[in-house]
């Protein structure tokens, strides 16, 4: 193999390659990227056996050839080189790869392609291309609340399907960690029309939202099977395997009947709930009290080890007094999710979950667990 090619064009494909590879890995295969040159054209291909990237980038192809190179140290190499400087890579024997820019070298270590994963795609039963900034408000609006807990590994991913809404097609995203739940639709692009529930796991949502990051207007293809999905933007494409399991029926847990209405400015209430929530302990679950009355909401923290705090704030409530607790954090999540100038908070009593969305018709909303306070 005998290539040369742009330093920037290689560095912003190894950029969404190499992150796939983990640090620690068991077969050392797994460790480095592969890289298939032909055709006027470098392809990088990097997998931990559950992703798949691939990426082609234009080059100068003097010899075809391929070889697996280590994924991190290339980057790291590629990622100091001078900007705009041309990177030639050579392999010298079927053991080590010469890259050269300028008067830098570098003897890299190779193993053979041969033992290099593939993973099979098999056959998508849908398909379709929707706005990559509809597929990554989805995933913003969602990501959050995806669970870290491995024994409920159902709840490690954004369960995405399709339904109708009103008699209109849509594509809805929720993600739940048991605390809270987020939920948001878009329009059902044509094609994802009786696509099955599928559970995107948590570091495929997270790689697919760097890619999107970069993809400003452009379109997004995707294609879903019972046991993968897979994304191409570009010159990018992402194969991921699903979750094998059962999301929970989140609609049972979505309140129906909260009639308590309060409409507070999400700026201020998050300042607020921020300020409060300085003093609260770890061991009490970093707890912060609302406590409403016409008009009027008192945020408050109490820390037998360092005090108290309270705020309060003008708001539109017209029920009887009312007192409700979450988790602070939990709290500034969601309302870090609102796009309007007001929230509203829909509540039905202090031990039933509440109901946070934005004003006019929104695409998104939250639910969230109360905690004794």
């Amino acid at each position: 193999m005998k290539i040369t090619l742009e330093r920037n064009h290689l560095l912003k494909s190894l950029a969404h390659v190499h992150r796939v590879v983990e640090r620690r890995n068991t077969y050392p295969i797994l460790a480095n990227v592969l890289i298939k040159a032909a055709d006027g054209a470098l392809d990088l291909r990097a997998t931990d056996l559950d992703i798949e990237i691939t990426e082609s980038v234009p080059a100068m192809v003097g010899t075809p050839g391929t070889t697996t190179i280590p994924a991190h140290t290339l980057y790291e190499i590629v990622r100091k080189l001078a900007d705009g400087a041309e990177v030639r890579l050579e392999t010298e024997g079927a053991e080590q790869m010469l890259l050269t820019s300028g008067r830098s070298r570098f003897h890299l270590a190779c193993l053979s392609p041969d033992s290099f994963p593939d993973l099979k795609s098999g056959s998508f039963t849908h398909s379709f291309s929707m706005p990559a900034a509809s597929l990554r408000e989805l995933i913003e609006r969602t990501q959050f609340a995806i669970s870290n807990e491995e024994t409920r590994y159902y709840l490690n991913g954004i369960y995405f399907h399709a339904l109708e809404v009103d008699g209109a097609p849509v594509l809805r995203a929720v993600a739940t960690d048991g605390h809270r739940m987020a939920r948001a639709e878009a329009p059902a692009p044509s094609g994802a029309e009786g696509m099955p529930g599928i559970i995107v796991p948590k570091k495929t949502v997270g790689e697919v939202q760097k890619l999107l990051d970069g993809a400003g207007d452009g379109e997004v293809s995707v294609e879903v099977s019972d046991t993968k999905i897979r994304f191409t933007l570009g010159s990018v494409v992402l194969l991921s395997k699903l979750i094998e399991g059962t999301f929970p029926d989140y609609e049972r847990v979505t309140p129906k009947n909260n009639d308590k209405l309060m409409l507070v400015d999400r700026g201020a209430f998050a300042t607020a709930v921020d300020r409060v929530s300085t003093i609260a302990s770890d061991r009490g679950g970093k707890a912060v009290k609302l406590s409403l009355r016409e008009g009027q909401l008192e945020l408050s923290v109490t820390n037998p080890d360092h005090g108290t705090a309270s705020e309060e704030l003008a708001v539109e409530f017209e029920p009887e007094g009312f007192e409700i607790g979450f988790n602070a954090k939990y709290l500034l999540d969601i309302i870090a999710q609102i796009r309007t100038e007001g929230a509203i908070f829909l509540f039905n009593d202090a031990g039933s979950p509440t109901l946070v969305k934005e004003e006019g018709e929104a695409r998104a909303l939250y639910v969230l667990m109360p905690m004794r306070v």
